[in-house]
């Protein structure tokens, strides 16, 4: 782990703390092979390192392709799933899904799950949804995305 992922976890509040290291391990445990741990835009990150897609972000080719992110937010914990974003079978199959798992109502935003109460993370869906995206299906996805525009 390195320092920046240290510091970022040590900043965290305290009732939040076991749940959001809970979710990070559930990310860490579930991801397929080949993303990598780092911190991107403020947040615990997981990309595809340019050692494997050397093209890295289109917005910033300096930047490894970004896919999940968790953080601590003011008001919540964010996941943010960039499979769920660019492939509407993931997003349906996610949205028909989590009321299996939670009781409260699915707060959403493009790519954002929020989480406001911590004991309310469906990690078990989230340790389902990490695993459905390999790392070379995800840049398949990317590119079919970034051609298409």
């Amino acid at each position: 782990m390195s320092e920046k992922i240290k510091e970022y976890l040590n900043q965290i509040p305290d009732e939040r703390k076991k749940a959001f290291e809970e979710l990070r391990a559930v990310v860490i445990k579930n991801l397929p092979k080949g993303f990598e741990e780092t911190i991107q835009h403020g947040m615990i990150s997981y990309v595809v390192p340019h050692s494997i897609y050397p093209n890295g972000y289109h917005v910033n080719p300096k930047q490894a392709l970004p896919f999940v992110s968790i953080a601590n937010q003011k008001n919540f914990i964010a996941l943010y799933h960039m499979g769920i974003y660019a492939d509407p079978s993931i997003l349906n199959w996610f949205v028909d899904e989590y009321p299996k798992y939670c009781k409260r109502k699915l707060d959403m935003g493009k790519s954002c799950i929020r989480f406001k109460k911590p004991n309310d993370i469906p990690f078990e869906l989230i340790k389902e949804l990490m695993s459905k995206i390999s790392c070379d299906t995800w840049i398949e996805i990317y590119e079919s995305i970034i051609k298409s525009k």
